[in-house]
């Protein structure tokens, strides 16, 4: 293999150094601004769960750094993978259309605990964001669909080099560290998809995983441990290593126009508690909820999919219509379109052990059932479009052009507000506390000490 001059990390890494505030747009500000709102709404809404409950009672360490929702406070490592799982646990976090990926649940955490470990303020933190998050997306962009169809996460892939960069960026690493710190971190990266069998709750630790993984690698690369430069280009870089090969990687895509098109202002924020490609079908279930007098009277349901998300919400097919675990439902396009149509709402309420164990949900999502389209926009743009046949011979049919909430029709500030309090509301907080902690994430990149959340009540 010929010797690479300079590697895509130290080209990204240069840029990461050169970048003032004053350089990121507005847009991207107010796009990251709404993200932390939406992340720490999830942290607090998962504080009760028992696989964050199970995180606490292992990473019990002392440190710096707050567990949001907990009034405790432990290492930034620890803080990192805890806050990061929660945010991510009930699958209701920001993504990013094409290879989707959570971009929020890996660096909210991951910067927020390095720039309280290190005392730092709020414009460490957004610059933090903004250059880890951008890294995220443009990665996400170089072979779409490869990385999932490979039975990776592209999260846990693609969020480790994010949080490396990002929190590089806090520690002020120089263009050598930082680019050895994403080659560390390479070897971290890690994240299989099996998760998907039965509904188990491996996908969940994942973003908090490579948050913390952010935090070890550049620390690592500060004090002088090298990684390989070439860690995405190179013949065992990731994109070798962790993506369908028969998907050709498009690398330019990690350093093109850096600093005139930024794709973090792309990101997509969920108006439901569920996998991002199940989105248009809940939207399609709702606009029919009023046509249909009775449930019982539907004979079966047939929803026109893209093929690339057949192995992973619509496989074993027995499974997704009458899924193990409210985490598995999360999964099932089957039982969010049965949701849809009785609830016409999938929140973090519809996901539970107690409406799993509705029977006429199970009974409805048992009718539901799928069919190839071969021209389906997947995964340039989600699209939804079901059938509803009844028992007469009467059809329903609805259809969604894209993901509601992402870049065609993103939520508006209202909306973003109101999913912030009902999840917060879902965790028992208190309305003054609520009002608190909005007020301080409002300020939040201005803010001088990012220690005031220790102040608040959770």
């Amino acid at each position: 293999m010929n010797k690479v001059d300079v590697s895509l990390a130290e080209i990204f890494s240069e840029w990461v150094c050169k970048l003032k505030i004053e350089d990121i747009p507005e847009e991207v500000v107010n796009k990251l601004q709404l993200i932390v709102m939406d992340s720490f709404g999830l942290m607090i809404s998962a504080k009760k769960e028992p696989y964050i409950k199970s995180l606490i009672n292992t990473l019990h360490d002392n440190g710096e750094c707050t567990l949001v929702g907990h009034n405790k406070k432990v290492s930034a490592f620890n803080a990192s993978i805890i806050n990061g799982t929660a945010i991510h646990g009930e699958d209701f976090d920001d993504t990013f259309e094409g290879t989707p990926v959570h971009v929020g649940a890996v660096m909210v955490p991951a910067i927020l605990s390095s720039v309280q470990a290190k005392k730092l303020d709020g414009e460490s933190f957004l610059k933090g964001l903004v250059v880890g998050s951008e890294l995220i997306c443009r990665l996400a962009l170089v072979a779409p669909t490869a990385v999932h169809r490979q039975g990776f996460h592209p999260t846990a892939i693609f969020g480790a080099f994010g949080s490396s960069i990002g929190v590089s960026s806090v520690l002020k690493n120089n263009v050598r560290e930082m680019s050895s710190g994403l080659g560390i971190v390479g070897s971290m990266a890690s994240g299989i998809i099996e998760y998907l069998a039965e509904g188990t709750s491996t996908k969940r630790l994942h973003p908090g995983w490579v948050a913390g993984c952010g935090w070890q690698s550049a620390n690592f690369a500060k004090s002088g441990f090298l990684g390989p430069r070439t860690v995405f280009e190179g013949q065992h870089g990731v994109f070798n290593s962790f993506a369908k090969s028969t998907i050709k990687p498009d690398h330019s895509h990690i350093i093109s126009e850096l600093g005139k098109r930024w794709e973090t202002k792309n990101l997509a924020l969920k108006p439901y508690a569920c996998g991002t490609m199940a989105q248009p079908f809940i939207d399609c279930a709702i606009k029919l909820k009023d046509k249909i007098d009775n449930i019982e009277n539907v004979d079966k349901i047939i929803a026109s999919v893209g093929e690339g998300t057949v192995h992973r919400l619509w496989e074993p097919l027995k499974e997704k219509q009458k899924p193990s675990t409210p985490y598995g439902a999360k999964f099932s396009v089957p039982y969010c379109i049965s949701i849809g149509l009785i609830n016409g709402s999938a929140g973090l309420n519809e996901f539970t052990d107690k409406h799993l164990k509705k029977l006429e949900v199970i009974k409805l999502a048992s009718k539901v059932n799928y069919e190839i389209n071969p021209d389906d926009e997947y995964p340039r743009n989600y699209t939804g479009k079901i059938n509803v046949i009844m028992k007469d011979g009467t059809i329903y049919s609805s259809s969604q052009k894209c993901l509601r909430g992402g870049k065609r029709n993103p939520l508006s500030q209202n909306e973003v507000n109101e999913k912030f309090e009902a999840n917060l509301k879902f965790a028992n907080i208190k309305s003054n506390e609520i009002n608190k902690l909005h007020n301080f994430l409002k300020n939040i990149f201005k803010s001088k000490n990012l220690n005031f959340l220790n102040e608040i009540n959770f």
